[in-house]
This record gives C-alpha cells, structure tokens and sequence, in this order.
C-alpha cells in the first residue's frame, strides 16, 4: 500500500473530528435564532403585528400595531390603495378643458365601436399624452359600453366612462395611491 492512500484514510477522520469540535465551540448567541422573540428594538418587532386591537369600548391600550377587529375597518385599510390623492382647484380648472374632450371623443366613438388601440390614441390625443399612458378598463366592444379611460400628468388625471347605455362623461381626478388614474379593480 502506497503511504497516499493511508493518509487519507487517517486524515479523514482527523478533518472530521476537527470539523466537529470548530463548530461545536461556536458562540450560541451568534445564531439569530437565539436570540427568542423580537425586540422593540428590532425592525421586524414593529412591522409584525401584536394581535387583533380591542374594541372601541374597551379602556385597554391597544397593541401597536395591531389588527383591526372591525371588519369594515380592515376592508377600508386594505382598500386604501385605490383612495385618490388631492388635487389643486387650480389643476382641477386647468385639466377641465381635456376632460370635456375626452368626452366628446368617447362618446363620438360609443355607437360606432372601436379597437382599444383606436381607443387608446384618440383619448390620448384628446389629453395631449402618448398612447400608452392611457389606462383602458372593460372590453372595447362595437357599440362601445361600461368603458372606463383615464390618463394624466403628475397628480392629476382625466377619467372617461361609457355607461351600459351609451353616454359619455368625463372627470378630473387626482392620481390613486397606487400610482394609477383608473381606479384598482382587486378585492374579494
């Protein structure tokens, strides 16, 4: 037998052992599992919620943060991307003359139909934006109905609706939390 291969067969058991004993001699409290529930210190202690928050009528100090009991309350809270952010009435005044445009183009366009992308460019012409920058909500369908088009700069957006019934109207509004002019169509 060549001394190589005995060498091995003895160091193996050596590396094993030494590997053994190193990470049994580990410092325990390095392991962030020991260290037990979070902390108030913690980052993750105040984003995870402490339980359900006690009625109203009750005197106790709520758990911060906690989870709304109220079921309204938690569909509000969840829903709360879709809130419209505030607008000047002077961005309002000055987004008034797209929007009555956007009107016109809709409801020129709600008996004859049309694609989504004819859609999409005559409501950006309208609003003086490019094609896509323009959400479309609902299915473009000859007659066009129950469409809903918005687009806009900033904060302010110009939202159209075709109704079920044909008529055309349009609205400034400010931009949804979320980034969006139309508003979100999620929930349960």
């Amino acid at each position: 037998m060549t001394r190589t291969g005995t060498r091995r067969r003895v160091g193996a058991p050596f590396l094993l052992a030494l590997l053994f004993l190193t990470a049994a001699c580990a410092d325990p409290s390095a392991d962030p599992r020991a260290a037990g529930p979070a902390t108030a210190a913690s980052p993750s202690a105040s984003r995870s919620p402490k339980g359900f928050c006690p009625p109203p009528q009750d005197t106790r100090a709520a758990p911060s943060p906690c989870i709304s009991a109220d079921w309204d309350k938690r569909v509000a809270e969840n829903h709360a991307y879709r809130q419209q952010q505030p607008i000047t009435a002077e961005q309002e005044r000055e987004a008034r003359p797209p929007a009555t445009a956007l009107a016109t183009v809709l409801q020129s366009l709600a008996a004859s139909g049309t694609t989504a992308d004819a859609l999409r460019t005559a409501a950006a012409t309208a609003l003086g934006l490019k094609p896509d920058e323009i959400e479309i909500q609902g299915e473009v369908l000859k007659p066009l109905h129950d469409v809903l088009v918005g687009g806009g700069e900033g904060r302010v957006c110009v939202n159209g609706t075709v109704d079920g019934s044909g008529h055309a109207t349009a609205e400034v509004v400010g931009r949804t939390l979320d980034g969006a002019c139309l508003p979100g169509q999620g929930g349960h």
